[in-house]
Formats: structure tokens, C-alpha cells, sequence
């Protein structure tokens, strides 16, 4: 039986740019949360953005062009999670990996973190040699959290056992990680990166490629996205966000990428907005070359 969810699409597009087989894009949305540990609602995350993106204004000032011609479809996950937040990983991935299989470039919206470990285990599975890159106010390294391995506290030891990663914007961590990271994983944290010109051109250089890029919403400080489920001062703003962003997708090749974490708060849609606008300001990023020249991007 469908909701009435079910009838909003991501940035309100008409049936010719949301049809799921012309598409290229496709919006997953997952409304998991089992392991939160300090505010609560990110299993509201995923519509709150969805809604909020039926008001983004489909021209990008920046880019001189609708990213929405690719097409981008919506598609939530039928059915409740499993309570078991091993096997809820496994449902993330096998919903991912179905649109993997699809030719799409899927774009998963928490949610706690969790669903992140399931997506990049779709696509560590697809695309050989596969890099992440955490945008995140905490390293989430922990190996394990309230006796859970797959808590949203162990996101990032859950996906260094798939592929490397690289983090950036961390400023909440726990003592010893840095001895946790494996080969080809890196992190920065935002104390030494505001003193560090560089430090953008020295984290993409880091990167191998394809890239998967996971943006926990607490990466933003929380003067510009208050409402999520564990906040962090002295986070980013939305330039500088958008500036490193656009430079990782020049550089590097991108494949996918999620948005998790987003709490909402009634009565107070900034937050929601802020999500949304970053989901179509990073497809037009990804998108741009194929839009303004025709290119196809490379696939697997």
C-alpha cells in the first residue's frame, strides 16, 4: 500500500524528468534509525529533504544550466527495516546494488550513518578500487558502540573494511584512531585544516579513484544546519563547502554519494532546505560536463 509520500518527488519534477528508465539519477531514499545516540528523527530525514527540495529553483545560477535534465528519479525503500542493524546494512545494499545494476547513479539520503556502510558496499562491489570521502564532523572509528558493531558511531571502521577513506572536517574523535586507520586512509581534522591553506589540494590528492562521497549534515556547523542528530561547532560553512565540492568532482571521478543524518525540527525547515539544495547543487557538479558538452560520464 503506498503513502502519501510516495506521491512527492525529489525538486517536484514532472513524470518526463523523474521516469525511473530515462533517468540517470536516482534519489534512494532511507529512513533507518536503530543506534542513534543523542537526538532523535533521522528516520524523518530522507522525506523532510524531499519535501524541502519541491521549493529548490531548478537553475543553477552557478553552473548556467538545469541539472534536473538528466532526470532524477525518487525511490524509497518498500517495507520497514530490519531491527538488526547488520542485516539492515544488507537491505541498503541489496536496494543499491538493484539500482547499480540499473546503469544509475544512485544518491542515498539518511538516515542515520549506517545506511552509508550499506551503500558503499554496493559500490565497493561494483567499482573496483573505490575511495571514500567522509564529509563529517566525527571520525566514527569506533569498532564497535553500545555493543554494536554496526552502530552509526562505527561507520567508518565498518567502511575501511571495504575500502579506504579519506575524512575530512573532523573535530570529534576518540583517542587513539589515528593508529586505526588502514592503508590508503586519511583524516583531517578541521583544528589543523583552518591553519593549512592547502589542505583541500592535499585531501583530493589523497583520494584514488572512483570516489564515493558520504556527507554526514553535522560536517556544517550548526549555525547553518542545526537540526541533526549529533552537533558539532566549528563546522563548515556553504561556500566553502560548495568550493571543495565542485574541485573533488573536477578532479576525481564520482559515482555516487549520500547525505545522512539530517533530524528535523517542526517548525523549522532551514535545515531541510539546506540538505536538499546540497543534493542538486553536487548532481549538477557531477553532471555538468555531460549537461554543457555532451560527454557521458565514464561507468564501471
Amino acid at each position: 500500500m503506498s503513502s502519501a509520500t510516495d506521491s512527492v518527488h525529489f525538486l517536484g519534477l514532472p513524470e518526463s524528468q523523474r521516469r525511473f528508465e530515462t533517468a540517470r539519477a536516482v534519489v534512494l531514499c532511507l529512513p533507518y534509525e536503530a543506534t542513534t545516540t543523542y537526538g532523535q528523527g533521522t528516520r524523518e530525514g530522507p522525506e523532510a529533504i524531499v519535501s524541502a527540495s519541491t521549493q529548490v529553483e531548478l537553475y543553477d545560477e552557478e553552473l548556467d544550466l538545469e541539472p534536473c535534465e538528466i532526470g532524477i528519479a525518487t525511490r524509497r525503500v518498500p517495507g520497514p527495516f530490519s531491527e538488526e542493524p547488520e542485516r539492515a546494512v544488507e537491505e541498503v545494499a541489496a536496494a543499491c546494488r538493484d539500482l547499480l545494476q540499473a546503469r544509475k547513479f544512485v544518491v542515498g539520503l539518511g538516515g542515520e550513518h549506517t545506511v552509508s556502510v550499506g551503500l558503499v558496499k554496493a559500490y565497493a562491489a561494483a567499482f573496483p578500487g573505490l575511495c571514500v570521502l567522509q564529509l563529517d564532523a566525527h571520525s566514527d572509528l569506533r569498532e564497535s558502540y553500545n555493543g554494536s558493531r554496526f552502530n552509526h558511531a562505527c561507520v567508518m571502521a565498518r567502511i575501511q573494511e571495504l575500502c579506504p577513506f579519506v575524512g575530512v572536517g573532523i573535530r570529534s574523535s576518540v583517542q587513539g584512531e589515528r593508529e586505526r586507520l588502514r592503508d590508503g586512509s586519511r583524516l583531517f581534522y578541521a583544528v589543523e585544516m583552518f591553519d593549512r591553506p592547502g589542505w583541500a589540494e592535499e585531501a583530493i590528492a589523497s583520494l584514488e579513484e572512483p570516489v564515493y562521497i558520504t556527507i554526514d549534515l553535522d560536517f556544517f556547523d550548526p549555525s547553518l544546519v542545526p537540526s541533526v542528530g549529533t552537533p558539532e561547532p566549528g563546522g563548515f560553512q556553504w561556500h566553502e563547502t560548495l568550493r571543495f565540492l565542485h574541485k573533488v568532482v573536477r578532479e576525481k571521478r564520482v559515482v555516487g554519494f549520500d547525505v545522512v543524518e539530517l533530524s528535523p525540527r517542526k517548525g523549522f525547515p532551514a535545515s531541510d532546505f539546506v540538505a536538499a539544495k546540497l543534493v542538486y547543487k553536487l548532481l549538477g557538479y557531477v553532471f555538468e560536463k555531460e549537461l554543457r558538452f555532451g560527454e557521458n560520464r565514464k561507468e564501471a
